[in-house]
């Protein structure tokens, strides 16, 4: 790997914390295995400094108010967390309404997520409940980040941003493509339909959870990421480690080498997209120190 390959600084765009023994994450239970403990920032910092990792988005883990105080709390303390996609209940108008507007004020909250592919409804996010909300947060500049874990799920997407073109979409972990089966269509095309939506972005995130287990390398994402480049363009992707998340297979390191190696076969343009320009313009994340505007 090239020097400035491997020393470009990164933001991290997708990593989560949960203190389990404060506060309550309904998924997180014994069954879960390694998740089932708690994760704090100071867990994750020493590898996080190794590998350019100079600042973080904190992203929710649970459809709770706690959830987000607690992350905006975690900001509060910790320079390397420079925003945070926190979570309000988009069926409750006036209530999310009101949240929204205090998150906007905060500076800190960048966005929000809710955890619809657990929904027993996949479409509520598409009913009028939801509309008002979703408008006010357009309107405040706030993003909507969303995991995708189906091709159902990416249809109701490209709805979705349809409905709503001046809400800015984010999908996490490229919407979940078959990397351990290396599977292709139809996932390709409905990623590639939801990407012809300009409002759309997405993250290089996750795929380790995606891949094989154990013996994935990064030469497995190839395929899939250089697609997700070519459909949206560098200019709508940036990076994230799904830390925790990524230690079921592999680890946070293993995780963000393999983006390293991925920003090896990019150009310096596409690189720093990914790396950081793309969390900069659709989070309003500050650019790394030392990078040109």
């Amino acid at each position: 790997m090239s020097t400035d390959a491997a020393t470009r600084p990164i933001i991290d765009t997708h990593q989560h914390l949960w203190v389990i023994s404060e506060r309550r994450y309904d998924w997180i239970v014994p069954e879960t295995g390694p998740l089932y403990a708690d994760f704090r920032p100071e867990d994750v910092a020493a590898d996080a400094v190794a590998l350019g990792v100079t600042g973080c988005v904190l992203v929710q883990a649970a459809d709770t108010y706690d959830d987000t105080f607690f992350m905006m709390s975690v900001a509060e303390s910790d320079p390397r967390v420079v925003g945070v996609v926190g979570w309000v209940p988009l069926d409750r108008t006036e209530e999310a309404a009101t949240a929204l507007r205090l998150y906007a004020a905060s500076g800190i909250v960048k966005g929000i997520r809710a955890l619809t592919h657990t929904y027993d409804d996949e479409r509520w996010i598409l009913r009028d409940p939801a509309a008002p909300a979703l408008r006010v947060l357009a309107d405040l500049g706030l993003t909507l980040d969303l995991v995708v874990t189906s091709v159902e799920q990416l249809r109701i997407v490209d709805e979705l941003a349809a409905q709503h073109p001046d809400l800015t979409i984010v999908l996490d972990h490229l919407a979940s493509p078959p990397i351990a089966t290396q599977g292709w269509n139809p996932w390709a095309e409905a990623f590639a339909a939801v990407a012809r939506h300009p409002n759309v972005a997405t993250k290089l995130s996750g795929l380790s959870t995606c891949s094989t287990p154990e013996t994935w390398t990064v030469d497995d994402w190839r395929r899939y990421v250089y697609h997700a480049l070519a459909v949206f363009g560098s200019h709508r992707m940036m990076v994230g480690s799904d830390w925790p998340v990524a230690v079921l297979n592999g680890g946070y390191r293993r995780a963000m080498e393999a983006v390293r190696a991925i920003g090896e076969s990019l150009s310096v343009e596409q690189r720093d997209d990914l790396y950081f320009r793309t969390a900069h313009r659709l989070y309003g994340v500050p650019l790394p120190a030392g990078v040109p505007l």
